[in-house]
């Protein structure tokens, strides 16, 4: 039985269930099947060795979202080959493709969760209200190991980037 947690976030205030387990630093990371593209699957393997700062975002087209995405890109940049920068939410991987080629975004891996949300679940970010996945960031180390988890409490607030980045290069 999948775990959920009731009233674990809010939307302007109004509660949302999370579906999965809360995961914690010292947890080892949950495999993933995440499709970058219609046809190609990427999973966790697929970035063995690296460090992972995994953004999560309900939907690329609002604006928190976009600001999200595009910070994380300036500092993709700054972080050097150690680090692979992946944005997740639920969108389509061509509105993925779309968003990116009119943002200028090029340094962030953009990740879809859309087929059977099994990301959402496995992090413990899936939104059973809305079938997307909560705003939060993940770092995991180089051993698929997590080092930072934050769950945003509100939707529509701006995750800690400073804190994130800080763990990043913590690992460093």
């Amino acid at each position: 039985m999948t775990q959920e947690r009731a009233n674990a976030a809010t939307l302007k205030g109004n509660p949302l269930t999370l579906v999965g387990p809360e995961l914690k630093p010292g947890d080892p990371a949950p495999d993933f099947r995440l499709n970058k593209s219609l046809t190609e699957v990427v999973t966790l393997k697929d970035f063995a060795g690296k460090i992972k700062l995994i953004s999560v975002v309900p939907s690329i087209d609002t604006g928190v979202c976009d600001a999200q995405t595009r910070r994380f890109n300036e500092e993709a940049a700054k972080l050097g080959d150690k680090v692979v920068v992946l944005t997740v939410s639920v969108d389509l991987p061509f509105a993925q493709a779309r968003w990116c080629g009119a943002a200028g975004v090029d340094k962030v891996v953009m990740l879809s969760d859309y087929k059977d949300n099994n990301f959402g679940k496995a992090y413990g970010v899936f939104i059973k209200e809305f079938a997307l996945d909560m705003r939060a960031i993940f770092v995991v180390d180089a051993n698929d190991r997590i080092a930072y988890a934050r769950i945003n409490k509100e939707m529509t607030e701006h995750p800690d980037y400073d804190e994130a980045i800080a763990a990043v290069k913590a690992l460093l």
